[in-house]
Parts: structure tokens; C-alpha cells; sequence
């Protein structure tokens, strides 16, 4: 049975409820979905903005704040003094002054994430109107990567349809929304970082793919080397994971063609973390899946930073919004064990 994230937290509520602040507090599809977790009792939550564009959107649909839902206007905020000095402090050497420091906490992004730094909430959510860069670039510069983290990167949960067929199965791709070209070296520490977001987020032991356009050396070119030179890493560096490659995609996903490409291999025909070897082919390959294949996307999931921040797409929907809450408290709970 293939659970989602939001189905995850349903069957399996943890004992204290996380906050995630949403830092584009006045968006529909932000508001939207930000009730539908609180009513699910998934998180509580905290919408950044101007207090009366949030107020008049939830009025809107129907709800005020209060029970687990919050608004933090920056510009009002009695924390706007304190994270403006906490970002001085942090990006001075940068050249920022204390000027600066204060604008930039007054912005939406920079304020949740601060909210997050600061230990308010445990993750935060935007990307319904901010672009995935200015996302990507405030989560590392506020919250910055884990401990032993060697790269940010990020990924898309794939949801088989109903009625799909027998093989059909939840994996994760990535790196499909943040990596553009990674070397061998960045190909080891995306699946690394990859293999742990499946055990959270899928609740599965990960089965690795590294893909190629070649199978087991059906073809000879420096981009097939890239692919086999960060699986001797990975298999290095973690020896404990289960991976193979280099596979194509239909050597890695379907059964029957895995034993005929890569006999005796325990991944082939079974992975369940498809890791692509740029970005060109990691979006298109999420984006084919979805379109033709019928399977639900969630992403771009970011990993590998200190505390769950994560990015939507601007042509998301409020139940997208909802699944990326849940995914942010999922991340979060991980990180806490």
C-alpha cells in the first residue's frame, strides 16, 4: 500500500504537533491548504505577511486565526528586532550591515526561515510565489546545511496511480529540481543524502539506482563514467546501501528487463531511488512519470539542510501545499531521531 506523506502522519500522529511557518501567508493555495493541515491536525502553522492581506484571505474562506494557526507580520513582529541582529551577525562578513540585516528580515522568506533558525518552528514551506532560487539561496544562507551535509540537493516523491501496474511502485527521484550538472563526487552524496529521505519519507529500505543512458557497460562515454565512478564511491563511503548501476530507467524499474540487462542484480527491476545524472534528465524524467505515467509528484523536496525548508512549484494547488506541510514535518521528525 502506498501511503503519502499526509497518509503517514494520519496512521502514525507524533506526540507533540510541529509548526511549519509558510512565508507567503496571504497566497489562496497557501491559505487553502495551511487549513486543510490544521484540520487535519498534520501541523500547526504560522502565515507570514501583512497581518490584513492574511485577515482578509482567511476571512475569505471562512476561518480566523487561532487554534494552531498564527500570523507573524515582519514589520510588526516583536521577533523583527531580535533576527534582524541574528542575521547581522550571520551574513556581516558578507558585507551586510545592520541596515540591510533589518530589510532582509522584514522580507517573508527571510523571516520564516529565520522562524526556523530560531527554533519558532521546525521547517517552512514557500515557493507559491517566490522563485525556486531565491528559496534555495535564503534556506542555506539562514538555515544552512546539516552538520556533515556535503551538498544541498533535492528530489520529487513519486505516486503510483490507482490501477497502475503490478510493478508500479512510490520511488524518489533526484536530483530533479536543484543540481544541474553534479560531478561524480556531488552523483555519491545526492544518492546518500537520497537513501535517508526515503526511509523518512517513504518508510521503505532505499534501492538505489544510478542511471545512465547504458546498462553494465552497453556503452562507453565519459558520461556513462561519471555514473559508475560515483557508485564506487558511494558503495566507498556507504557500504551498507544497496545500489547498482550504471541501469537504464527500464532496467531499474521493471522486473523482467532488470534480470535480462543486469542479471544478479539485487537492484535491477526493483529500485526505489532513481538517481539521474543531471538535471536535464532528472525534470524531464519527473515530469514524463507524471504527465504520461499518471504518477502524483511532490516536490522539489530540498535535503541535506540543518532544518526542513522546502519549495513549491508556482503552479502548485492547496493540496499541494497540505502534502509539502506534511513532507516538512515528516523531515523534521527524521532529523530529531
Amino acid at each position: 500500500m502506498t501511503r503519502t506523506p499526509i497518509d503517514l502522519l494520519l496512521s502514525e500522529p507524533p506526540a507533540r504537533r510541529a509548526t511549519v511557518a509558510l512565508s507567503e501567508g496571504s497566497d489562496p493555495r497557501v491559505v487553502a491548504g495551511a487549513l486543510a493541515a490544521r484540520a487535519a491536525g498534520i501541523a500547526d502553522v504560522i502565515l507570514v505577511g501583512q497581518t490584513a492581506a492574511i485577515q482578509t484571505e482567511l476571512q475569505a474562506q471562512g476561518a480566523a486565526e487561532g487554534d494552531g494557526l498564527s500570523i507573524h507580520d515582519p514589520d510588526t513582529s516583536p521577533l523583527t528586532d531580535g533576527f534582524a541582529a541574528a542575521y547581522h551577525d550571520l551574513r556581516r562578513h558578507k558585507g551586510v550591515s545592520e541596515a540591510d540585516a533589518l530589510a532582509a528580515v522584514r522580507t517573508p522568506l527571510v523571516y520564516a526561515s529565520m522562524l526556523v533558525r530560531a527554533g519558532h518552528a521546525a521547517g517552512t514551506v514557500g515557493g507559491a510565489v517566490a522563485t525556486t532560487s531565491d528559496v534555495v539561496r535564503t534556506a542555506i544562507q539562514v538555515i544552512g546545511a546539516a552538520p556533515g551535509a556535503a551538498m544541498v540537493s533535492s528530489f520529487f516523491l513519486m505516486y503510483p496511480p490507482e490501477g497502475a501496474t503490478a510493478h508500479a511502485r512510490a520511488m524518489l527521484y533526484s536530483d530533479s529540481g536543484l543540481v544541474i550538472d553534479p560531478s561524480s563526487a556531488e552523483l555519491a552524496a545526492i544518492a546518500a543524502a537520497s537513501s535517508a529521505s526515503c526511509r523518512a519519507l517513504l518508510r521503505q529500505e532505499p534501492k538505489i539506482a544510478m542511471l545512465s543512458f547504458s546498462t553494465m557497460g552497453s556503452a562507453r562515454h565519459p558520461n556513462v563514467t561519471k555514473v559508475t565512478d560515483a557508485l564506487t564511491r558511494l558503495r566507498t563511503d556507504h557500504p551498507e546501501l544497496e545500489a547498482d548501476g550504471e541501469l537504464q530507467f527500464d532496467a531499474a524499474f521493471v522486473p523482467s528487463v532488470g534480470a535480462s540487462k543486469a542479471p544478479g542484480s539485487h537492484v535491477a527491476g526493483q529500485a526505489n531511488v532513481m538517481i539521474f545524472p543531471n538535471l536535464d534528465a532528472g525534470n524531464i524524467g519527473y515530469k514524463i512519470t507524471q504527465r504520461l505515467g499518471g504518477y502524483t509528484a511532490i516536490g522539489p523536496v530540498l535535503q541535506g539542510l540543518a532544518k526542513p525548508a522546502n519549495d513549491l512549484s508556482r503552479g502548485c494547488v492547496a493540496g499541494d501545499v497540505t502534502q509539502m506541510i506534511a513532507v516538512t514535518v515528516l523531515q523534521a521528525l527524521a532529523q530529531a531521531q
